[in-house]
């Protein structure tokens, strides 16, 4: 079977590819998908062997790589994304709690949960009830000032839906943002945890049932089989400990600037690119962007 591994960087080098190339098998052919910042390794090796070989002799510079099955399979069906730090800079409930002074407490409690110390759904309730009091005005003027898409976020979801692809955004995070979002960066479907209020302003709880980890892998098998689709043509992309299941679960699942307890599970990781390195890693070349 062909295999092809996937250089991805800014800039990628002509050193990196030649280096890469010293222990790739002879015979090896260069695809660039984009001048100076991806192209295609391809070689016909029956192991994922160079992948490991690449990533030791380029340790240290700033390029993500792959190594995958060829062909068409390689452009996936299904998109599920996370939407915090992942299609978006920011961590929404931060941002909601620096209204209230409280972003250090409730970022350090985030931050846990994202590394998979404690559990999604007891820190989301915690901090929820942190932010009791806050208004639908304050919440808009925080997606208006603060929220913005990663880098690749458009590029990303408009070239695969114009290539036929679904896309779906699937958070922990909350329907206020996620409903925005989608509608933003130009997803087909958006899901996300519901805020209560109670005359006008939040009332600290969360709706039942909580959409955590094992919400959005039902998500994402419930997604699969509407579109009569296996699992093997769905990309899964998140940043931590939430994602954990879902990524798993995708037949490309990639854990995008990573907490850890992702980054060491997913099949794929992308650590310095922006989201555009999703659209390389299934063989899309610039020229076939769309935004």
């Amino acid at each position: 079977m062909s295999q092809v591994l996937t250089l991805i960087a800014k800039p990628l080098t002509d050193d990196h590819v030649r280096i890469a190339l010293s222990v790739m098998p002879s015979g090896t052919k260069v695809d660039w998908l984009a001048a100076g910042q991806a192209c295609d390794l391809r070689h016909s090796s029956p192991n994922f062997a160079e992948e490991i070989a690449v990533r030791k002799v380029l340790a240290g510079a700033p390029v993500d790589l792959f190594c995958q099955p060829d062909g068409p399979a390689r452009r996936r069906r299904l998109l599920v994304a996370d939407m915090d730090s992942t299609i978006i800079s920011t961590e929404c409930i931060d941002e909601m709690a620096d209204v209230l002074g409280l972003k250090v407490r409730v970022a350090a409690i985030t931050e846990r949960t994202m590394a998979g110390e404690i559990g999604f759904a007891e820190a989301l309730r915690e901090r929820a009830n942190m932010l009791a009091g806050l208004t639908e005005a304050d919440l808009q003027a925080v997606y208006d000032q603060r929220i913005r898409l990663n880098p690749g976020a458009r590029e990303l979801v408009a070239t695969m839906r114009a290539h036929g692809a679904h896309t779906a955004l699937v958070s922990g995070g909350f329907s206020f943002f996620t409903e925005k979002v989608a509608a933003t960066a130009g997803f087909d479907y958006q899901q996300g945890n519901q805020l209560n209020f109670v005359a006008g302003r939040l009332d600290g709880h969360v709706a039942e049932p909580i959409l955590g980890p094992e919400e959005k892998l039902a998500a994402l098998h419930s997604l699969a089989a509407q579109y009569n689709l296996a699992p093997e043509a769905v990309l899964a992309v998140g940043d931590g400990a939430n994602d954990l299941a879902m990524v798993r679960a995708a037949g490309l699942g990639i854990a995008y600037h990573a907490k850890p307890v992702l980054a060491q599970a997913a099949m794929a990781r992308i650590d310095h690119g922006d989201l555009t390195a999703l659209l390389y890693l299934q063989g899309y070349r610039a020229t076939q962007f769309q935004s």
